[in-house]
């Protein structure tokens, strides 16, 4: 009769078990954030259910204003080239956007961990095509062909009096900083 030996069988199957283990999952693929973030909030309705966001005095928009700790909606946009609405001149503090605005429900800054994660908030709640709003989303100029800061139109329906996590592409403002 001949012996078998599961010695090399046993020896592949703990090296793949060591492999699964030490793989990330997406859960554990980066730490919560823990910087100060961004936020802005609504200033104004504007005509044909447009409405204007920015940073208002209590935004920091080179360190953060609010901590990472905070619950609050992500200011969240759809940019689908819609052209600006009678009554309102695109500037560079005051740009045009070309599309909607809305709000997520409250998450914690700690949970916005890359740009990625803050875009992951607005397409799981309104769907493809919607992403974290920009500081320098406002178009204007002839075409919209160039951008500014601050604030922006857009058309939407916002809360009042209350602060929306908002990205910062080239400062350190972002709970993911």
């Amino acid at each position: 009769m001949r012996s078998v030996t599961f010695a090399p069988l046993a020896g592949a199957a703990v090296l793949a078990a060591s492999v699964l283990l030490a793989a990330p999952d997406a859960a554990h693929a980066a730490p919560p954030a823990t910087h100060p973030g961004l936020t802005w909030a609504k200033l104004a309705d504007g005509p044909d259910g447009s409405v204007q966001v920015g940073s208002g005095a209590s935004s920091n928009p080179y360190q953060g204003d609010t901590p990472a700790s905070a619950s609050l909606p992500v200011l969240c946009l759809k940019v689908d080239g819609s052209p600006v609405p009678d009554g309102i001149t695109p500037g560079f503090y005051a740009g045009w956007a070309q599309g909607t605005v809305a709000a997520s429900r409250p998450v914690r800054g700690s949970r916005l961990n890359s740009r990625n994660a803050a875009d992951s908030v607005c397409q799981a709640e309104f769907g493809a095509g919607w992403r974290m709003a920009e500081f320098h989303d406002g178009h204007y100029g002839p075409d919209l062909n160039a951008t500014g800061g601050w604030t922006f139109w857009a058309y939407g329906t916002l809360p009042a009096n209350t602060r929306m996590w908002t990205a910062i592409n080239d400062q350190r403002a972002n709970p993911w900083d």
